[in-house]
């Protein structure tokens, strides 16, 4: 009866604990890898690491100067060497360790072992990166970063740039606008396409940014934040005027580009090749970038005359995404589906937009349409997107790298309350005047009525 008792004593706080640990690896996993999976992981990794890499095939033989010591010296088996080891450094969303290469080994040898590697460690997934010649480093990510999204407070930043969402290895995506001036966004409805257009005009409010939307789905998407925007069109008939301003616009800076650097002024713009970031800051004009939403609206016609504007427009935009980049013009398309059978010149503007990101769609065609010049594995994963995670992404660009990410949650009155608070930084550009919405005015909070004098009586 004692031993029962003692048992029950003991086994209630394990049970306890245990339950703990459950429900902490379930609800808050950043919790559970900082103080259970972080130690069991790093235990692992020390005690088996000569192991583990021997098994991979990324061990490599000893030098003879290596062997003819431990003969000298030990009676014991010369095995094979693994790769030399740097420090462990802890994450809160995993571990991190640099590995030098042996002659003859390259970062593809171990990128091919990343999942063997994964669950002899325990671990969520392992990525390799190359730091420098004969130098990786392996980020190991204890859990699934994508399920609950939490972005790193140190997110890099900077001037045209702006965190957007998490990438699967736990290092934020960063959208740039200096490297990757044009961008093609696609996803079916509720796949988070439009969270993550929050979250792009959240992140350039607050910088010296002319920000420029053509929505024709009356502006549902982009009229809340029409206190930051320096114009806004929210029909084909509007984006109809609107894009040629913007072509004017770019001209007119070509055309203080041949000023500045003794340029003759008949030379076309296709044969110059600096750009506004050349000139001296108190001459440069402010950057522009363009959010496009639901692109086929712009391509799609009823009648004779609506043909006839729509070409005008493709024009003007593949205009745009050909040489807007030397003049400081950016362009953000969005739309659901985005193919050859929109009409002519799709095709031609697809193809002038560097970055990639696919949310979830409905059909496999309108995967490729978006990555299918890029990797067919990234097609996979796009394809392979449920549901039930809207905001997950695959994004790529034309180098062939990719990549899935996944958009924190913003609401759309936060990221509207970050427009009216940076509303004063709408730069001054002359030719989009006549294109500045209407923002309603921020509504005045009601003063409590003053208190009454009540005069005091016996």
């Amino acid at each position: 009866m004692t031993d029962i008792t003692t048992l029950l004593e003991v086994g209630g706080p394990l049970a306890a604990l245990g339950g703990g640990a459950a429900y902490a690896r379930a609800q808050h996993p950043g919790i559970y890898w900082s103080t259970i999976g972080l130690p069991i992981s790093t235990v692992r990794l020390l005690g088996s690491y000569s192991s583990v890499m021997e098994a991979c095939g990324l061990a490599v033989a000893p030098s003879r100067l290596r062997v003819l010591a431990v003969k000298a010296t030990t009676r014991r088996e010369v095995r094979p060497v693994p790769p030399r080891r740097g420090i462990i450094r802890p994450t809160s969303t995993g571990l991190r360790l640099r590995l030098r290469l042996a002659p003859g080994q390259e970062p593809a040898d171990v990128a091919a072992s990343a999942e063997r590697l994964r669950h002899a460690w325990g671990v969520h997934a392992v990525y390799v990166t190359t730091v420098k010649p004969g130098v990786v480093e392996l980020r190991l990510v204890g859990f699934d970063v994508l399920r609950k999204v939490r972005m790193p407070r140190k997110s890099e930043g900077g001037f045209l740039k702006a965190p957007v969402a998490l990438r699967e290895d736990a290092t934020p995506f960063v959208r740039d606008y200096r490297t990757i001036p044009h961008q093609l966004t696609l996803g079916a409805t509720l796949s988070g396409k439009s969270m993550y257009l929050r979250h792009l005009i959240a992140g350039l409010a607050r910088q010296r940014v002319a920000l420029v939307g053509v929505d024709c789905k009356r502006g549902v998407e982009l009229a809340p934040f029409a206190s930051r925007l320096s114009a806004l069109a929210t029909d084909p008939e509007q984006a109809a005027e609107l894009l040629p301003a913007l072509v004017k616009e770019m001209e007119d800076r070509y055309d203080l580009i041949k000023a500045r650097q003794g340029i003759a002024p008949d030379t076309p713009e296709e044969e110059i090749t600096s750009d506004i970031w050349g000139l001296p800051e108190s001459e440069r004009p402010v950057p522009i970038v363009l959010f496009v939403d639901e692109v086929a609206e712009l391509f799609l016609v009823a009648t004779k005359k609506e043909e006839e504007r729509r070409d005008e427009m493709v024009t003007q935009l593949i205009r745009l995404a050909q040489l807007g980049r030397a003049a400081g013009i950016y362009l953000e398309v969005c739309g659901q589906r985005f193919g050859a059978e929109l009409g002519k010149g799709a095709t031609m503007l697809r193809a002038q937009l560097t970055g990639r990101v696919c949310h979830r769609v409905n059909d496999e065609a309108s995967a490729k349409m978006a990555l299918g010049d890029i990797a067919p594995e990234a097609v996979m994963a796009a394809c392979a997107i449920a549901p039930e995670r809207p905001g997950l992404a695959v994004a790529g660009d034309t180098s062939g790298g990719w990549s899935r990410i996944r958009t924190p949650y913003l609401s759309l009155g936060d990221a509207a309350e970050i427009c009216r608070d940076s509303a004063h930084l709408v730069p001054d550009v002359p030719s989009l005047k006549p294109f500045r919405p209407d923002a309603p005015a921020r509504p005045v909070e009601k003063a409590a009525p003053a208190a009454r004098p009540v005069p005091v009586t016996d």
